[in-house]
């Protein structure tokens, strides 16, 4: 008996289209045009020698083996994208990721690295831009630095360093 799968991106194509029930909107997802996705569909449909949409006037619907087979991509899709993020967690140890504004990282932050760098060689610091300190921080960020000014004093960069403090918080569910 074959163990022959179809093509993974055949199944991405499908599981974008199946949870849109739209192949423009899953061709805009994938950044492909509407008849690639198309194509990857009757590959797939091919491949498993059945349907899995039923196109009705403008709309498309899931077939009764198509919304089977969805609930089971669906699922093994998320499998596989929690996978990657424990792969990447565990390689992301010895890492420090650093959030900021992209003109305090220029300024204050890439001038300073070659010297962290060489007190700890043993961590790689990670910086994650951020266009405003109002941005939600990803998860995977350990410290955030943002500016606060003074009133009247204004911002400057030489005079930064003095003036840092540590905030140690502590994250509660």
């Amino acid at each position: 008996m074959s163990k022959r799968l179809p093509p993974l991106n055949a199944l991405r194509v499908f599981d974008a289209a199946a949870r849109h029930l739209s192949f423009t909107r899953a061709a805009e997802e994938l950044f492909v045009t509407q008849a690639a996705v198309s194509h990857q569909i009757k590959s797939l449909e091919d491949f498993l020698g059945l349907k899995l949409f039923r196109r009705r006037n403008r709309s498309l619907l899931l077939t009764e083996e198509g919304q089977s087979y969805f609930l089971d991509i669906k699922e093994i899709f998320s499998q596989l994208t929690e996978a990657t993020r424990k792969l990447q967690a565990r390689s992301a140890k010895g890492a420090l990721t650093v959030s900021l504004l992209p003109s305090f990282a220029i300024h204050w932050l890439v001038p300073r690295l070659s010297s962290f760098n060489s007190a700890y060689p043993g961590i790689d610091v990670r910086i994650q831009a951020v266009d405003r300190q109002e941005d939600k921080l990803a998860d995977d960020v350990d410290v955030a630095i943002f500016m606060v000014g003074a009133t009247g004093r204004g911002y400057g960069w030489k005079n930064c360093t003095p003036n840092i403090y540590c905030r140690c918080v502590r994250r509660y569910c």
